[in-house]
């Protein structure tokens, strides 16, 4: 049996695959935020996510005053099936599109919402003030302090591994307004302008060299009642509403990468010789088999998703494209021998590109969740199992 969309289906398809041969820049295919060298938005990708809005390929789904042309969500499945396929990024810049804008549409005054438009298109930059120091995976455990006084709250306290807190305009800041309650209660979320005295912002440098996260420190910094969204201390709805937003597509993003990972890893065993070793095959096949179910259990959530059920697969998913993903790219640098660690182009083609992405691939399994925080979602919300005492 072969499973195949519709005419329609694949003339929307169509429709988009001739809006990507002509305007998707070339140095965009394969890049994302996690493997891209380039510091800060790049102008060509600004270009593009304003390029993509423009002609109502951002967020298929929504309206074309928002970027989209109000696709369906197998239409919208489809569009994200393609970027995936050509690993082709929206923008390298996730946090406005992805993350605030749903959130402000969703949650926001009719003020917030006019914000959308800009966030989606990239004219107006932000970062996500979630992580910090203790409060990680666990992002209920956030301690940044939210002190309303009068007409304006006074923040004060740290996040940290901030993405694109050097560029932002402005950040959706996740903070503490009641100590006294559970601590999945007393969170407010606010819009914090970025150019508020009493914020520094210290880049962080990671193994690879390049600088995409930061720390960002409070000082006693004033932010006005009205910038409030939602409701004061029932932050964590929006907490769980702006992750939702992020993971919606994101499985079919893992499942082309390490699809991808796999056809570049066949390539370099049949380059290497090491496509005759036996012990070498069993781990490939093994993986196409991974990603092959992988891809099945993505279909099944989107599925559930589209009938207005949960989707608890898309735990698993993150989980298993993580570790897999790093399994890969660890047997990449087993293939490649001692030439993986050499990083001078002039050495080979591609050189230092394995050990990079070997490298990023850790992250992948901490951000988002770590490993450790999905296995335990599976255990108690799929499986059932209670939890440890």
């Amino acid at each position: 049996m072969r499973l195949a969309w519709g005419p329609e289906e694949e003339a929307f398809r169509a429709e988009l695959v001739d809006f990507l041969d002509r305007h998707a820049p070339k140095r965009a295919l394969g890049l994302d935020f996690a493997t891209s060298e380039e510091e800060g938005i790049p102008e060509w990708s600004r270009q593009w996510q304003a390029t993509l809005f423009d002609h109502g390929w951002l967020v298929p789904g929504y309206p074309p005053e928002l970027g989209g042309r109000n696709a369906t969500p197998v239409q919208t499945l489809i569009f994200q099936e393609e970027m995936a396929a050509r690993g082709l990024p929206r923008s390298l810049h996730f946090p406005g599109w992805a993350i605030v804008a749903p959130s402000l549409l969703e949650f926001g005054t009719e003020a917030q919402k006019a914000l959308a438009p800009a966030s989606l298109r990239g004219d107006m930059v932000w970062c996500i003030g979630m992580s910090e120091p203790d409060a990680g995976s666990d992002l209920a455990s956030l301690k940044t302090r939210a002190v309303l006084d009068g007409d304006h709250f006074v923040v004060n306290g740290q996040k940290v591994w901030t993405s694109y807190a050097m560029w932002s305009q402005k950040c959706f800041c996740y903070t503490r307004t009641n100590p006294d309650v559970p601590k999945h209660k007393g969170i407010t979320v606010l819009i914090i302008d970025m150019d508020t005295p009493g914020i520094d912002i210290r880049p962080l440098r990671q193994i690879t060299g390049t600088t995409h996260f930061a720390e960002v420190f409070f000082s006693d910094v004033v932010v006005p009642r009205e910038n409030v969204v939602g409701e004061i201390d029932a932050g964590w709805r929006i907490t769980m509403g702006s992750l939702a937003h992020e993971r919606g597509g994101l499985w079919l993003q893992t499942v082309s990468g390490v699809d991808h990972a796999l056809t570049d890893l066949v390539g370099l065993a049949k380059r290497t010789g090491a496509d005759g070793n036996q012990a070498v095959r069993r781990r490939l096949a093994d993986a196409y088999a991974q990603v092959s179910a992988l891809r099945a259990l993505g279909y099944k959530g989107f599925s559930s998703f589209a009938q207005g059920s949960s989707a608890p697969e898309h735990s698993y998913l993150k989980l298993a494209t993580s570790e897999l993903q790093k399994s890969l790219f660890e047997l990449g640098m087993e293939l490649e021998g001692p030439a993986g660690i050499v990083v001078d182009p002039a050495h080979h083609e591609g050189a230092g590109r394995l050990a990079f992405s070997f490298f990023t691939s850790f992250a992948s399994t901490i951000a988002g969740g770590t490993s450790e925080i999905q296995r335990n979602i599976i255990a108690e919300r799929v499986l059932g199992l209670p939890r440890g005492k």
